[in-house]
């Protein structure tokens, strides 16, 4: 029995250790290409017609001050095409109604494009938009973003550049991340994503993904890859490997940015999370195969494979939560000393992420020291979220299908707002959360061991473990039960 716990988790430990060390990769080509800077681009001789799409559903608190951004764009009136993409079955029918209407009487170009059938979710809604958008680049907004004024003077010209740019990106900023810790870990695990993943893969020649936001599309190069398809929960990112393997270009910039507002709500960052761990499962079953077709060189076959199928590790993650208590009780009756002496090696994966965050932090902030001490706290809610991810992965590999759940936002900004008693907050308690808060004992049961044991070492990573499924249980508890209790009260 002890060889066979020692092998699953020496095995579990290589997955991990595997993806972890990617991020070594990740800091080599960000320190080798860091002074390379994409070419500067003159400002737009000509102007040519742009269609913003802003696809919603049901987002009656933040709708109304995106497309107030939107129409402060600064573009000539005439060559600007705003859609308001809507599936809402709510209140936010009217709201989206009565703001078109108040800009079309100051000689905007904007349109309320309403679907009574969510057929397709955002992919369906925004092939509806193509339809009949007269723009030749695509800009694309979701519900939480309040896009700067100069955002298309900012994207537009590195069209100009090359005809063969199919997608131009920017890097997301955060209007609340000082909100919670719940929404500091959020940022830093998203300036890890675009400070060091995409600005790294677009300098060196590997694919990247357009996020669903923030971005502009070339029209034809979306009609040339197979235009919007509704088959992945991540409809962004299927689209992204279907036009590079196409021959498109794609640029991303990294000092172009687009604040949004992160989730201040564990349960709706919960099904967020789930949507892009299923749908990046998905998107690697579906492209993978086409991926390694191609005649593309074998270090960027490599790194898509990375790419897409990164998410797998959660399952790992709560396999080696789980062996971790056994193996206390393995290594403290003195069998097998020479696999623990081999296993000291997976330490250098937590060093590689600890150096991946630092460096997407330093770059970003002022005050990277202070944020940089958040870094043990977001190791624990990714640890803490590997349940809810897991079930995600496996559901994306066997081909489960299930609805595109949005996530709610509330127009929060700082400490003084409250989500407490809007709608759309989730007051289901997923079953997930029973085999979190399980976790959560287990593991504290694991530090207890350790500790009485003597055995030092591994009472740090029982105690991230436990500290992480026991913040996500509880606060999933918690959220549920105040929406609850407010929904009751109204």
């Amino acid at each position: 029995m002890e060889e066979i716990i020692l092998f699953a988790y020496i095995f579990s430990l290589s997955v991990l250790f595997v993806f972890g060390s990617h991020g070594f990769i990740m800091i080599y080509y960000y320190l080798r290409f860091r002074s390379k800077q994409h070419s500067r681009t003159e400002t737009l001789s000509e102007y040519p017609v742009v269609t913003v799409q802003l696809p919603v559903y049901n987002e009656m608190y933040v709708i109304g001050r995106l497309i107030d951004a939107a129409c402060r764009f600064i573009y000539p009136k005439e060559k600007l095409e705003i859609q308001v993409l809507d599936d809402s079955t709510d209140n936010t029918v009217e709201v989206v109604h009565d703001c078109v209407e108040g800009y079309k009487k100051l000689g905007f170009d904007i349109k309320h494009v309403y679907r009574r059938e969510r057929t397709g979710y955002k992919a369906g809604a925004l092939k509806e938009g193509l339809k009949t958008a007269r723009g030749e680049f695509v800009a694309i907004f979701d519900a939480d973003f309040v896009p700067r004024a100069d955002f298309l003077l900012k994207t537009i010209p590195h069209f100009s550049s090359d005809p063969k740019i199919g997608m131009v990106q920017t890097r997301w900023e955060h209007i609340n991340s000082d909100y919670s810790l719940l929404t500091r870990t959020q940022a830093m695990a998203l300036d890890g994503h675009f400070v060091i993943e995409q600005a790294v893969r677009n300098k060196v020649g590997f694919f990247i993904n357009f996020n669903g936001t923030a971005g502009v599309w070339r029209k034809s190069c979306i009609a040339d890859a197979g235009d919007w398809q509704a088959d992945t929960l991540t409809e962004d990112l299927d689209l992204s490997y279907r036009a590079q393997l196409r021959g498109w270009k794609f640029k991303y910039l990294n000092e172009v940015t687009s604040p949004a507002e992160l989730p201040s709500e564990i349960n709706a960052l919960k099904s967020q999370q789930f949507r892009w761990t299923k749908g990046a499962i998905e998107t690697a079953r579906k492209i993978l195969p086409e991926v390694w077709k191609s005649k593309l060189p074998l270090k960027i076959k490599m790194h898509a494979t990375f790419h897409l199928s990164n998410n797998l590790v959660f399952p790992f993650i709560i396999l080696a939560g789980i062996l971790n208590v056994p193996l206390v009780f393995i290594k403290h009756a003195g069998l097998h000393n020479h696999y623990f002496e081999f296993m000291s090696v997976f330490v250098f994966a937590f060093i590689g992420s600890f150096l991946f965050y630092l460096f997407s932090q330093k770059d970003v902030y002022k005050d990277w020291q202070r944020r940089i001490f958040l870094f043990p706290l977001f190791m624990a809610g990714s640890m803490g979220l590997a349940v809810n991810n897991s079930r995600a992965v496996i559901e994306g590999l066997f081909k489960k299908k299930s609805e595109f759940v949005r996530t709610p936002k509330y127009n929060i900004r700082d400490k003084k707002d409250s989500w407490t008693n809007k709608q759309y907050v989730p007051v289901k308690i997923s079953s997930t959360v029973v085999a979190e808060i399980v976790l959560a004992v287990y593991c504290l049961f694991g530090v207890a061991s350790s500790i009485y044991f003597l055995e030092i070492a591994a009472v740090p990573f029982q105690l991230l473990f436990f500290l992480g499924f026991s913040f996500v249980s509880i606060l999933s508890v918690k959220h549920a039960m105040l929406g609850r209790h407010m929904q009751v009260g109204k």
